[in-house]
């Protein structure tokens, strides 16, 4: 069985990382270099950047600060936001990312999944997807959680893996920033309904919590910010513990 997979990710606010609560009430918690380079450090297996203004004010790619991040890191990491077109896939490779996350642009126009699978393979493209839990329903969101649209979560996970999607980045608009766990069911039920590898996102707080997502939740990785930001639980600890409850990780 393949090791489950611990990633930090780090919201970039105007070269700043930053977070905050169910999509809101953002503050600035460090350089993101910094960061990244203490994760890769403390065990963390990869790591996530995302722009999380770029799609909304339609800014192209941080390509600068991801040649300072790639110069400072040994484990692989993604950049996402603002990626529109095929083109801004290629800066990136050419930056140093090792992957790219795509979200409110190929909603808009599911090809671009295709053209970038097909351009440099599937293990380079992960499709990140907000939803939110409305009325029994997983409705999908775009630019930041901003604005729904008229897609489910799980019919579009599957799409997009047949367009050559690598992996499906979830994260539960519900559960983001709360700190009370992950939305196990919905993963679980991606889990099974895809042969790609599923991403938590939205909702870790404790170590239990990690425990959960990978044996009830069957995600293949697991996705965090603040805990990792504010110290509240060190990778290596996290670690420690899921070996302890028997999960495979690095």
């Amino acid at each position: 069985m393949l090791a489950k997979r611990i990633i930090p990710c780090l919201d970039i606010r105007d070269g700043k990382t930053v977070k905050g609560v169910n999509f809101l009430d953002i503050k600035e918690v460090g350089d993101p270099v910094e960061l990244g380079a203490k994760y890769a450090m403390d065990g963390a297996d990869e790591l996530v950047y995302l722009d999380i203004t770029a799609s909304h004010e339609k800014r192209k790619l941080f390509s600068e600060l991801v040649q300072r991040i790639a110069a400072n890191l040994n484990i692989p990491f993604s950049v996402g936001g603002g990626i529109n077109e095929l083109r801004d896939a290629d800066i990136l490779l050419s930056a140093g990312a090792d992957k790219v996350s795509v979200n409110s642009a190929v909603v808009r126009d599911p090809e671009l999944v295709d053209q970038i699978a097909r351009g440099y393979g599937s293990q380079f493209v992960i499709v990140a997807i907000d939803a939110k839990l409305e009325k029994g329903r997983w409705q999908v969101y775009i630019n930041g959680g901003r604005q729904p649209v008229s897609k489910e979560l799980f019919t579009w996970a599957r799409e997009v893996q047949e367009r050559g999607a690598g992996e499906i980045l979830f994260t539960s608009m519900n559960h983001d920033g709360t700190k009370n766990g992950f939305a196990c069911d919905a993963l679980k039920e991606l889990s099974e309904i895809l042969s790609i590898p599923v991403i938590a996102s939205g909702g870790a707080g404790t170590e239990k919590h990690f425990e959960d997502v990978f044996k009830s939740g069957k995600a293949d990785a697991a996705l965090a910010a603040s805990i990792f930001h504010y110290n509240e639980i060190p990778i290596p600890k996290l670690k420690n513990y899921l070996k302890e409850h028997h999960i495979n990780v690095r």
